[in-house]
């Protein structure tokens, strides 16, 4: 095993290969007030009436002529000493929600199967994931980890110092993120009883094999279903997280007031990640997808059975359901999207890779740190003030002590969360007619083409447009998070108008289509360069409220206007990487639909939430939209129609036009700039990132 003197990373880390570029980044800029201004009003032209819209103009108007400067300068001021403008107040948007996280901020990544033989198992796939994982870990701390890199300019890798050990605490007043990066175990959920074992040594290194960890697994699991499947649910600790922030806050004092319990808390919440073993075997995309998002609802004798209560949501979870599907639940405060898919891609590659070493031994591992044996560990090591120790790495249950105010507590948490499950629905779109190839082909860009489809379909099925909202990542700057992408433009508006009508005159509609996209394109790459409305005005409000707090808050933010950005009706993310099969989240209102895509070579995934607004008819709607346009676009450029043999090699065409695996949206002729500015460095084994963040 290789040694690693110092294997823990400070809060920011620097240095080494992982960080090498972190004291390089430039700073997150704040836009123009002007500017950002102009931008404002110009995302609110097709959501507002006339009359409406001329009333947010003169609240703008007023915030640039009073308020406004002074405002700028005092953000200003008070970035000159921050990483970044924006951060600490995200930060609080995130830790002062009060609602359960459960539907409404942790999203979810479900993966591809395993192609493997042997790993449909439930043990070995979480055997083989936690390896995987480990080996990440390993390469982080050591800082060793290959940096993400878009077209040779590194990406802030800050936010994987908060990936791993790392918790989000409840407290009365808001939450915080705590972090023990010294963590060494992990723990394990199997049936709502929670269990831990050791994975690193004093030194850093790997202190398990994954034979061992097999071996931990199936014996969890025997121990775990000696507990009576209507007994899971009564002492599901667990499911006080899913409780809203203030009752959860409340009952985890009274958890702390006996030390057993106490240091059961810490052990949870100081574990590298969690894992979820499951006892069902989701068989559709739309049952695996609610699995990973918020668990099963299953009622046997007014008990609830379902996975539900086998979570803890405030840290990272690895869930593997019984059949070997697999799928990460995450906290989303301190990590976005980008980053814990980089994560994921990682480790599904290395699963591969693992595999084929045994057939091929020379088959090259990507954590280069580690050597092709490094997880064999010896039953015995030197620790680093030179004594022998023996690691034990034996699985051990975590008891818990539970009074009567603790049992009911997760008692009525249980039926709270099964109230919010059959509150939302989740369902799933695996369109394959056609994905990325075909849309390039057409010289269009897949992510405005895919965002244009949701604007169409809405309107096709409701008669209006709604407050849209896409993340565009902006890792480019130090401690750069995302900036909000406002999908709907007068070109939008236009578009799926002259869509809906159907009156015959396809090349207006395409037209009005092609301008829609290029302008999505053009908001993309500024909101990607920080050059977004949506954080400045947000940063300009918190600083408001932090410094003015007993003054008349500014008509700008009192405004109607105000008020239609922050209600996100369709709030969406576009992810893309060959280790997932879907990904989703919940909507962020009550009226809303939230929508996870992955835009395939030869496909589209969709996974859409709603709180049951008829989201399977909203998703048919999709995909007729989906086959009409194509229809449109083929006739366009074939007007007699194509043979079998012009089809194949416009197809062959386009396939070599994208070759492999992009990290960006191929733009059409005219446009050498890419819509998808979502750059990570996946060249030493050609993974694949297509991905702006997952929604906020």
């Amino acid at each position: 095993m290789i040694s690693n003197t110092s294997p823990h990373l400070s809060p920011d880390p620097t240095g080494g290969i992982t960080f090498q570029a972190q004291d390089k980044l430039p700073k997150l800029p704040i836009p123009d007030l002007k500017e950002t201004t102009d931008k404002y009003l110009a995302a609110l032209t097709a959501l507002q009436t006339p009359k409406q819209h001329e009333a947010t103009k003169l609240a703008v108007q007023h915030f640039l002529e009073h308020e406004g400067p002074d405002l700028q300068e005092k953000l200003k001021s008070y970035a000159t000493d921050k990483k970044s403008y924006i951060e600490e107040f995200w930060y609080d948007s995130y830790l002062q929600y009060t609602d359960s996280v459960v539907l409404n901020l942790n999203p979810f990544f479900l993966l591809e199967d395993d192609p493997t033989p042997q790993r449909s198992d439930q043990v070995v796939r979480a055997a083989s994931l936690i390896t995987s994982t480990l080996k990440f870990v390993y390469a982080l701390r050591n800082k060793s980890l290959e940096p993400d890199v878009f077209r040779g300019t590194p990406l802030c890798m800050s936010q994987f110092s908060r990936l791993f050990g790392t918790a989000r605490m409840p407290t009365e007043n808001g939450c915080y993120i705590q972090s023990d990066d010294q963590s060494k175990h992990v723990v394990v959920l199997a049936h709502s009883q929670f269990y831990h074992f050791e994975v690193f040594d004093e030194d850093g290194n790997i202190a398990v094999t994954e034979k061992e960890i097999v071996a931990n697994l199936k014996a969890i699991r025997a121990d775990a279903t000696k507990t009576a499947v209507h007994d899971i649910a009564k002492n599901a600790v667990g499911v006080l997280t899913t409780e809203s922030r203030p009752v959860w806050a409340r009952l985890r004092d009274r958890l702390n007031e006996g030390q057993e319990n106490r240091e059961a808390l810490q052990v949870v919440d100081s574990a590298l990640f969690i894992v979820c073993l499951d006892h069902v075997s989701p068989q559709t995309s739309d049952e695996l997808s609610t699995n990973m998002l918020c668990g099963s609802y299953e009622i046997d004798q007014g008990v609830q059975v379902g996975t539900c209560t086998n979570r803890w949501y405030d840290k990272l979870q690895i869930i593997v359901c019984k059949n070997g599907s697999a799928g990460i639940n995450f906290e989303h405060t301190g990590v976005d999207g980008h980053t814990v898919l980089r994560f994921v891609s990682d480790i599904y590659t290395d699963t591969i890779l693992r595999f084929a070493q045994t057939i091929n031994s020379q088959t090259k591992s990507i954590f280069h740190s580690l050597t092709q044996n490094g997880d064999k560990r010896r039953s015995s090591s030197l620790s680093s003030n030179g004594t022998n120790q023996i690691q034990d790495v034996n699985p051990r249950k975590i008891e818990w002590k539970l009074n009567e105010e603790l049992k009911l507590g997760i008692r009525f948490a249980e039926t709270r969360l099964s109230d919010l499950i059959l509150q939302n629905e989740v369902n799933v779109l695996e369109f394959g007619d056609y994905g990325k190839s075909f849309i390039v082909d057409m010289k269009l860009s897949p992510d405005a083409f895919v965002q244009m489809a949701f604007q169409a379909a809405y309107y096709d099925l409701y008669g209006k447009i709604e407050c849209t909202y896409e993340p565009a990542m902006t890792k480019t700057f130090l401690h750069g998070r995302t900036e909000a992408v406002r999908s709907v433009t007068p070109e939008v508006a236009d578009f799926v108008k002259k869509f809906s009508e159907r009156n015959g005159d396809n090349r207006g509609v395409l037209d009005a289509l092609r301008k829609a996209i290029t302008k999505h394109s053009k908001l993309t790459r500024e909101c990607s360069k920080g050059l977004g409305h949506d954080r400045h005005l947000y940063a300009l409000n918190s600083l408001w409220d932090r410094v003015h707090k007993d003054e008349k808050t500014p008509k700008i933010f009192t405004d109607s206007g105000w008020s239609t950005m922050n209600h996100t009706v369709i709030s969406t993310s576009n992810c893309g990487n060959p280790a997932l099969r879907l990904f989703g989240f919940g909507p962020t209102v009550g009226n809303g639909f939230g929508i996870g895509y992955i835009i395939k070579d030869d496909g589209i995934a969709l996974c859409v939430a709603s709180k049951h607004r008829q989201t399977a008819r909203y998703l048919a709607t999709l995909e007729q939209y989906l086959l009409d346009i194509k229809q449109m676009l083929m006739h366009e450029r074939y007007p007699t129609g194509t043979s079998q043999k012009q089809r194949l090699l416009a197809m062959q065409e386009s396939a070599n036009l994208t070759n492999g695996y992009g990290y960006w949206d191929i733009e059409p002729a005219n446009d050498q700039t890419p819509v998808e500015e979502v750059p990570a460095n996946f060249r030493k084994v050609g993974r694949r990132l297509m991905l702006n963040d997952v929604t906020a």
